[in-house]
C-alpha cells in the first residue's frame, strides 16, 4: 500500500513538473511570436498527451528520446489517429524541443531524425458565385438579428476576414467614410481591409438602427453584438452559416472559412494579383495564398469542360 502511494506521489510530482515546462514554453511562444490562443491551446493539448504517455511509463516529458516518441506516435495510430493529426502533434512536439535545445534545457532534440508524414495539401472548400449570392440572401432582413447576419455575411465575402477576426470586430475598427476595416490578425499583425460598396451599405444599414434594437439601450463596442451585448462566438457563427446554407439549398460541405475561401478564389478568377490577395487575407507567406491558384485553376478547367464544344 505504501509503495503504491509513493508511486502515485512520484507520478503526480512528475506530472506537475511536465505541466510547468509546457506552460513556460507556451508563455515563451506567446511573448516571442504572439501566437493566437487557439494555436497555444492546440500546442498544450498535444504536449500534455505526450506528457501523460511518458508519465504512464515513469518518464518525464523532458527525458523523451527518439524511441519514446516513435512508440508514442505508433500508439496514437493504433488508437485511430489520422496522418494529419499525427503530423500536427509532431509539429507541436518539435517546436517544444527545439525551444528547449535553444534554451539549453536539453541537449538533444528527439524529433530531429523523425520525418513528418507525407500529406497532400487539401484544396479549400469554396462556393460558386451563384451559391454565394444565395447564401447572402438567406437571412431575414426584416429582423434586427437577420440584418446583422446579412451584414456579417457581406463583410466576410467582401473582405476575406477570418471568422475569428469578424466576430470580435469593434466599432473603432470601422471607417465607413473610407469604407475600410482595421483588422488585427494572427501574430498581432495589423492590416487595412477595404469593404466594397455593397458590404459598406449593409453595414451602414445595420448600424443606423438594428444594432441599437439588439442592444436595447445597453452599451458595447462590439460591432456585431448578441442580445447579451457580447460578441458572437466562432462556434455560434459557424452554426448560423450552416443554417443559412440549408435555407439557401446549398448542399456543398462547408467550413467556417468557406466565404474567406470564396473571396480569395473569386478574386483570382477575376484577375486579382496574388500578392494583393495575400495582403488582404493577412498571410505572412505567399505559399499559403498560392493554394487558391489551384482552386481557381480547377474551376476554370471545370468551366472549360462544361462550355467548350470540345471540352
Amino acid at each position: 500500500m505504501q509503495a503504491d502511494k509513493r508511486l502515485r506521489k512520484k507520478k503526480e510530482t512528475a506530472r506537475d513538473g511536465d505541466v510547468r515546462e509546457i506552460e513556460a514554453f507556451l508563455d515563451a511562444m506567446w511573448a516571442e511570436r504572439g501566437l493566437a490562443d487557439n494555436t497555444l491551446a492546440a500546442y498544450r493539448a498535444d504536449l500534455l498527451s505526450l506528457a501523460r504517455w511518458q508519465t504512464g511509463r515513469n518518464r518525464l516529458l523532458m527525458d523523451t528520446r527518439r524511441e519514446d516518441l516513435l512508440a508514442f506516435l505508433a500508439w496514437r495510430v493504433e488508437q485511430g489517429a489520422q496522418p494529419r493529426s499525427s503530423a500536427r502533434q509532431l509539429s507541436s512536439i518539435r517546436r517544444f524541443f527545439r525551444h528547449q535545445v535553444r534554451e539549453k534545457r536539453v541537449t538533444d532534440d528527439p524529433t530531429a531524425r523523425i520525418e513528418m508524414p507525407a500529406l497532400g495539401r487539401p484544396l479549400p472548400r469554396t462556393l460558386s458565385e451563384t451559391e454565394v449570392e444565395k447564401l447572402l440572401l438567406a437571412p431575414d432582413i426584416s429582423s434586427a438579428l437577420g440584418l446583422r447576419d446579412r451584414a456579417m455575411l457581406e463583410i466576410l465575402y467582401a473582405s476575406g476576414l477570418r471568422v475569428s477576426e469578424l466576430v470580435v470586430l469593434r466599432t473603432l475598427q470601422v471607417n465607413l467614410q473610407q469604407g475600410s476595416l482595421r483588422v488585427t490578425g494572427k501574430g498581432g499583425r495589423e492590416r487595412l481591409v477595404p469593404l466594397g460598396d455593397n458590404a459598406r451599405e449593409w453595414l451602414e444599414r445595420f448600424m443606423a438602427g438594428p444594432r441599437e434594437d439588439i442592444l436595447r439601450g445597453r452599451q458595447t463596442d462590439f460591432l456585431f453584438p448578441t442580445r447579451r451585448t457580447e460578441h458572437m462566438t466562432r462556434q455560434a457563427w459557424w452554426h448560423t452559416i450552416k443554417r443559412y446554407a440549408r435555407k439557401a439549398g446549398i448542399t456543398s460541405e462547408l467550413s467556417p472559412h468557406t466565404l474567406r475561401h470564396a473571396f480569395a478564389t473569386h478574386m483570382l478568377n477575376h484577375g486579382a494579383d496574388l500578392r494583393v490577395v495575400q495582403m488582404l487575407l493577412g498571410h505572412s507567406d505567399l505559399a499559403t495564398t498560392q493554394i487558391y491558384t489551384h482552386v481557381a485553376s480547377e474551376r476554370l478547367q471545370d468551366l472549360h469542360g462544361k462550355h467548350h464544344p470540345r471540352g
